[in-house]
């Protein structure tokens, strides 16, 4: 496949619309130094810089990693933690220095800040994700200044979102943001590592994020950075498939922000698909982990991304995993590719016996219908 239009489009285009929320991403290398800690002067650069969209009547919402580095610091670490229980005390004692040099920072502006942690479980869990959405909406609403920063002090595995790109677009969900930006050490995506490859290549504009844009993706070996350009691809795709812009651009230069919402060529720029999604087809499409699998044939599949169509049994021809009814599965065609993801109406040992079956004899097999469709089309969601 050559480069085109599936892959970039022309520097200039930059249909942001009016964007009067957005959420800024900043990450440890920006503000933070692995032998000397936070940058004041960094942070003050983009505190300062932000403070200026907020007086223009911007909301924004920052997420901002940094904890663990300025613990290192603090604790006297040379090397990255790498036992759990390290990592979450020094998160813990870098925490409380992040946000007091954001404080401080921020007042200088007269702007108040508030302090937000978040894991997998508050955006998966459908009551917390309303509840941290609420608390977003009031904050803003109070003119206060929301930092965000996963919970690396209680978070595990098990409910770790893992790097705080995809934390930055699901929030960007969560608050029905206009435009998500990424601010990094580099002015983009590139072809390859601009600072290993002279001959890497910027690359203005994303329409998709194609198995050709993956194959460019290269990942940062700093010694406190976890998210790499590959994390920031998949931020892409849940912002963009969600209705919503990205951009990626370098966070050294001042004026950066100012200059992406005039919509100048600035880093690269990831086209939003047309049809924005709501708010609670998003939570279905990314914010909630999948647990289970339901593999459909090709009519069904074609039903559903074709025609609109609610699943019925009859497209059924396996269940994977153990789920309960009004979780959500993935859905995917014979070949393993996953293409769809909704809440089912029945658990996975109902849907085992009913697999393959007509509508009118789900009461003989079950004793019962609760439903005629295993997902409905208003809980479904085409990736």
């Amino acid at each position: 496949m050559g480069q085109g239009r599936q892959l970039t489009g022309p520097a200039s285009r930059r249909a942001l619309g009016k964007v009067e929320r957005l959420v800024v991403k900043v990450g440890s290398g920006l503000i933070s130094s692995p032998t000397t800690g936070l940058l004041p002067d960094r942070i003050g650069a983009l505190a300062e810089e932000i403070a200026g969209l907020v007086k223009d009547g911007k909301e924004v919402v920052l997420v901002s990693s940094g904890a663990i580095a300025a613990g290192m610091a603090r604790l006297g670490l040379s090397r990255r933690p790498r036992s759990i229980p390290e990592k979450q005390a020094a998160a813990a004692v870098g925490q409380c220095a992040l946000m007091w040099h954001y404080e401080q920072a921020f007042a200088r502006s007269g702007i108040r800040v508030a302090q937000v942690l978040l894991t997998q479980e508050d955006i998966s869990a459908r009551p917390r994700y309303l509840n941290a959405r609420n608390t977003f909406l009031v904050l803003l609403g109070f003119g206060v200044l929301p930092v965000v920063n996963e919970n690396d002090t209680v978070a595990v595995d098990e409910i770790k979102v893992g790097d705080n790109d995809n934390l930055a677009a699901l929030v960007a969900h969560l608050i029905d943001a206009d435009l998500l930006v990424l601010l990094t050490d580099v002015d983009g995506l590139y072809t390859g590592d601009p600072r290993r490859e002279p001959g890497a290549r910027p690359v203005p504009t994303v329409e998709v994020v194609s198995e050709d844009i993956q194959r460019f993706v290269w990942d940062a070996h700093g010694g406190v950075s976890v998210g790499g350009m590959s994390t920031k691809l998949e931020a892409a795709q849940k912002a963009t498939s969600s209705g919503i812009p990205m951009v990626i651009a370098s966070g050294r230069e001042a004026g950066t922000l100012r200059r992406v919402l005039r919509g100048e060529p600035v880093g690269t720029y990831f086209v939003p698909r047309g049809d924005r999604l709501t708010a609670r087809k998003r939570w279905i499409a990314f914010a909630a982990p999948p647990q289970g699998r339901l593999t459909v044939d090709a009519g069904a599949r074609s039903a559903l991304v074709e025609r609109g169509k609610s699943l019925l049994p009859s497209g059924v021809v396996d269940v994977e995993g153990e789920f309960h009814a009004g979780e959500v599965v993935s859905l995917s065609e014979a070949a393993g590719k996953e293409f769809a993801r909704g809440l089912t109406n029945y658990d996975a040992g109902e849907l085992r016996k009913i697999r393959g079956a007509k509508t009118r004899a789900l009461e003989e097999i079950l004793g019962y219908k609760s439903f005629d469709e295993v997902i409905h089309r208003d809980n479904l969601v085409l990736l």
